[in-house]
C-alpha cells in the first residue's frame, strides 16, 4: 500500500488510467509516461544530491563557527598576555589578524569546493537524463 504524500496530491493518481483511452495516432502513451517517470526520478536524485550538499555546507559552517570561537578566545588570551609594549602588542595583533584572514580564505575555499562538488554531481544526473531522453526520442523517430 502506497502512502499518500500530503505535499503532492498526484502521488496516488494514475494518469495512464485517465488518459489511457485517448488514442492519438503515432503516440504511445506508455512510452511517454515511462520517459516522464525517468525524468522525475532524475530530478529527484539531483535534488537529493543538492540537499546533501546543503547539509554538508551547513555542518561545515557550524564546525567553522565553533573553531572560530575557540580561536578568538585563544587569540584574546595571547593578546592580553603580551606586555604593555605597544610594538609587541601591534605585532601580536597583526599576527592574529593574518592567521584569521588566512583561515577565513581557507574556509571559504573549502565551502566553495563542497558546493561545487554537489552542483557537479547534480548536474551530471540531469545531463545524463537529458542525453538518454534525446536518445529515446531519436530511437522513437527512427522507428517511424
Amino acid at each position: 500500500m502506497s502512502t499518500i504524500n500530503p505535499f503532492n496530491p498526484f502521488t496516488s493518481f494514475d494518469f495512464s488510467k485517465v488518459f489511457g483511452d485517448i488514442k492519438i495516432p503515432g503516440f504511445d502513451l506508455e512510452t511517454a509516461m515511462a520517459a516522464q517517470r525517468k525524468n522525475i526520478e532524475a530530478l529527484n536524485a539531483a535534488n537529493q544530491i543538492a540537499v546533501q550538499g546543503i547539509q554538508a555546507v551547513a555542518q561545515r559552517q557550524a564546525e567553522i563557527i565553533s573553531q572560530a570561537v575557540s580561536e578568538i578566545s585563544s587569540a584574546a588570551q595571547q593578546i592580553a598576555s603580551v606586555s604593555s609594549n605597544p610594538q609587541e602588542l601591534t605585532t601580536k595583533q597583526a599576527e592574529v589578524a593574518r592567521k584569521a584572514f588566512e583561515q577565513a580564505l581557507a574556509n571559504a575555499r573549502e565551502l566553495a569546493e563542497i558546493v561545487s562538488k554537489s552542483n557537479t554531481e547534480a548536474f551530471a544526473i540531469i545531463n545524463k537524463r537529458v542525453t538518454e531522453s534525446l536518445q529515446e526520442l531519436k530511437a522513437l523517430v527512427a522507428a517511424k
